[in-house]
């Protein structure tokens, strides 16, 4: 039985929370409706530039934002609070999307950034409380646990939001483009209750001295410049955050944008819709399965193994031509997707000090969105280069393979014994 378990259990429930954001909107509705919907009458290559740029932009944002605030909130004690700025954003942009008018796709693209940047940003404050809530011999599994509720809250709702669309003259609604309005207000909901959790039953951890804000930002901007300079000479943490913003850009991007490259291969709806519900439920048992693999094995070997099905997933993408091997694609995902995110979220743990998570992870969000800056827009713009979305498909080859090559150089023995030697210092 895991120490703190309640705290541990109401962390993991922001997973739950956030996740159906991730699900019902970013991987799921908002590309379609985008396309359908608010981008009615657009060139379907631009319509993908377009979301391609939503989600570059937002995620830049957080590049800028990220280590600053983590380092801020690590010298203030204040991971809660900025995790709780953060979800106000993206539950409040979030529930602003019902209000959206057909064909009003640049008001859309904009409280699409916003929440978006909400949903992200708060991940960076979620993400530091593992090394608070778990001894480190469990940080794999405490992290699986968390992807796998994101998984499981996620594809519930999702489900119940599909539902609401087949059907929602049982649920007094004029049409389908009304249930999907309204899925993005059930959204907002469903994120803002079930934080409660974390908010009520995770404590930031005690720090030396209660400073003011204007102290705050003054010694955690001081904090983030002797953090980059301790990164530089960290050589273990340096090659870990490069392998990650290489092969998390293409985890990210195809979650970001397979609902738009199936659209534009001519794949139906409902079709793609099912596939990511799929997604879901395979990939709620198969995080877990991912944490004892990082406790048996290592979770260097698990990030392996997710390298390799990603990079045979994106070559069979390139040829695919029938919506059932679309349906196989969705479950090979699944297998892995949980798995790569949350023994990437527990390697990293283990080779920075404990003391500095917030501002640790600041960096590592911050490179794993610089990622996303690039690859949507990438494949953006060699869909309108060659007018053809299959080829594409294929520079996110370049992202699996180097970040694989760089892992390899990683040696999480020394990265350990490296962030304990800096935090002995403090």
């Amino acid at each position: 039985m895991m120490k703190n378990t309640k705290q541990i259990f109401s962390w993991a429930m922001y997973d739950w929370a956030n996740s159906a954001f991730s699900t019902v909107i970013m991987a799921g509705f908002f590309p379609i409706f985008f396309r359908d919907y608010w981008s009615a009458g657009r060139e379907s290559e631009s319509i993908t530039l377009s979301l391609g740029l939503a989600n570059s932009l937002s995620s830049l944002v957080i590049v800028i934002l990220a280590p600053i605030l983590g380092a801020i909130a690590d010298r203030g004690g204040a991971k809660k609070r900025f995790l709780l700025l953060f979800a106000m954003l993206g539950i409040t942009m979030t529930a602003g999307l019902f209000w959206v008018a057909k064909g009003h796709w640049i008001l859309a693209m904009w409280l699409y950034m916003a929440s978006t940047i909400g949903f992200i940003g708060g991940n960076i404050f979620y993400d530091a409380f593992i090394v608070n809530i778990a001894s480190e011999v469990k940080y794999d599994i405490v992290s699986a646990i968390g992807f796998s509720l994101g998984y499981l809250g996620g594809g519930l709702l999702f489900a119940f939001c599909i539902f609401m669309t087949i059907h929602p003259g049982w649920f007094g609604l004029a049409g389908e483009a009304q249930a999907v309005r309204v899925s993005f207000l059930l959204v907002a909901v469903w994120w803002a209750i079930f934080s409660l959790p974390l908010l009520l039953f995770v404590k930031d951890p005690p720090v030396p001295k209660r400073l003011s804000t204007v102290q705050m930002v003054k010694e955690g901007l001081e904090q983030f410049v002797d953090t980059f300079h301790y990164i530089r000479r960290m050589k273990v943490v340096f090659l870990f955050l490069l392998a990650y913003w290489l092969y998390i850009d293409g985890v990210d991007t195809i979650i970001r944008m397979a609902v738009d490259y199936g659209k534009a291969l001519g794949f139906g709806t409902n079709e793609l819709i099912l596939a990511l519900l799929i997604t879901q439920f395979v990939g709620f048992p198969s995080a877990i399965v991912f944490g004892k693999i990082g406790e048996k094995l290592g979770a260097k070997t698990g990030i392996y193994i997710g390298i390799i099905v990603y990079t045979l997933v994106t070559l069979w993408a390139y040829g695919m031509s029938d919506v059932r091997e679309f349906y196989a694609l969705a479950i090979t995902i699944g297998l892995v997707q949980g798995g790569i995110q949350s023994l990437s979220r527990s390697l990293y743990a283990r080779i920075i000090p404990a003391d500095k998570a917030a501002e640790f992870f600041g960096f590592y969000n911050m490179l794993g969105k610089f990622a996303a800056v690039l690859g949507p827009i990438m494949m953006g713009w060699v869909a309108v280069l060659t007018g053809n979305p299959r080829t594409s498909i294929l520079s996110l080859l370049l992202l699996f393979i180097g970040g694989g090559i760089l892992l390899s150089k990683v040696n999480v023995k020394e990265g350990r014994r490296a962030a304990q030697a800096m935090a002995d210092r403090q």
